[in-house]
């Protein structure tokens, strides 16, 4: 808020509830029943501490009650590679960078964490239509030094608008589900700020600290 000034929202990525070929479950409902019907519960990995993917793991708790037990890892690659040998069964995986292993069979994705259906993952149910209201997002977006002249801004703004919109852009953004839209400044600003309230409310409620 301090030392950045919003640009433009570039892209949306949603998670993916992806689970070890194994495991028997194929819909949300049937993850949080194994879950509940599992002494202890289910162990769930993350890319790390304080990561999207922790982040939602604890939502998906705070919303259902079930209990998870978090295997913090260094980075989504490395938890993929455990959730493929069965080493942990659980997790919500990056949408783009999960897309190959889920069409090879590698792992089994459950449901998303975005809206209606992914372009290049039409069979994927969103997990808001067992949990309402259940989204997240890795985002991407641009920023300029606080204090940038509103017609730099405004300018860089346009510009990003109209490349989003190329069919260059959005062939790719569909491969990778990305999702992407036109905004100003403000509506990037407005976005960001529901973000904070968002995850601010879901870290005090499972007392995330790092460090």
């Amino acid at each position: 808020r301090k030392d950045f000034d919003p640009v433009f929202l570039v892209a949306l990525v949603p998670n993916i509830l992806v689970v070890t070929p194994s495991v028997p479950a194929n819909t949300v409902a049937d993850v949080i029943a194994l879950a509940k019907a599992t002494p202890g519960g289910i162990d769930m990995a993350s890319s790390g501490n304080g990561t999207l993917q922790h982040l939602l793991l604890e939502l998906f708790r705070q919303r259902t009650g079930i209990t998870i037990n978090h295997v913090p890892y260094r980075g989504g690659g490395l938890a993929l590679t455990d959730v493929m040998a069965g080493q942990v069964k659980f997790f919500f995986a990056n949408g783009s960078s999960a897309v190959g292993l889920i069409k090879g069979g590698k792992i089994k994705a459950i449901a998303h964490t975005g809206k209606g259906r992914l372009a290049s993952l039409p069979d994927i149910p969103p997990m808001s239509d067992t949990l309402p209201g259940f989204e997240g997002y890795d985002w991407n977006g641009v920023f300029v030094p606080h204090g940038t002249p509103a017609a730099i801004v405004n300018k860089f703004n346009a510009a990003l608008n109209a490349a989003i919109v190329s069919p260059q852009v959005t062939a790719r953004f569909a491969e990778l589900n990305i999702e992407s839209r036109q905004n100003s400044a403000d509506e990037f600003r407005a976005y960001v700020e529901d973000q904070m309230a968002l995850w601010s409310r879901v870290v005090k409620e499972a007392n995330i600290k790092l460090g």
